[in-house]
């Protein structure tokens, strides 16, 4: 978690104090402040460091289960997001992090959709992970799947900030099975 958190604040050149400031608040929450500490220390220490990001992903992949590996690409995700804007570069180290992983495109495109402000028709075909084209039977099993795949009992072991966030994402799929079901007069 410290080496991926790493390898996202150092993609663009410079850890901003946003940057900090939310994976402090993340490790905070989920470990508690003492042990929080001790992971941003290390944090600073691998920040001058030269990640393995090849070989830290493929750990985490032969360890961690898929609904796992969702949650840790979605605090990525937020933490790329934390100051503001996405650079290019940070949006690249989260695709090859989630590429070693093994997170689909598909499952990749879905997260980052995730992060607009408000669920729009397009977005929430990208949350859904479907076509606009694709037709309501084929819409309605996206969104079930999409339920099973997010729902938050999945990362319940993981402690309280997981949970929280797994339970935001799960709210996501809900919007965007909404507006979909909306735009198309689905019942």
């Amino acid at each position: 978690l410290v080496v991926l958190t790493a390898a996202v604040m150092k993609a663009d050149g410079q850890a901003t104090q946003r940057e900090l400031g939310h994976a402090r608040g993340f490790f905070n929450r989920q470990f508690g402040p003492q042990h929080a500490a001790e992971l941003l220390r290390l944090l600073r220490e691998t920040l001058q460091r030269t990640i393995p990001l090849r070989e830290v992903c493929e750990q985490m992949r032969a360890h961690l289960a898929h609904a796992e590996r969702l949650q840790l690409l979605h605090y990525l995700i937020g933490l790329a997001h934390a100051d503001g804007s996405m650079d290019r570069a940070e949006k690249q180290v989260i695709q090859d992090i989630a590429f070693h992983l093994g997170i689909s495109e598909k499952d990749l495109h879905s997260l980052h959709a995730m992060f607009g402000v408000r669920v729009t028709v397009s977005s929430a075909y990208a949350v859904l992970e479907v076509d606009a084209k694709v037709s309501d039977d084929e819409v309605k099993k996206a969104y079930r799947r999409m339920v099973v795949k997010h729902h938050p009992d999945k990362v319940a072991h993981l402690g309280e900030q997981f949970q929280k966030d797994a339970a935001e994402k799960f709210k996501k799929v809900q919007e965007a099975w909404e507006a979909v079901k909306k735009e198309r007069g689905i019942q």
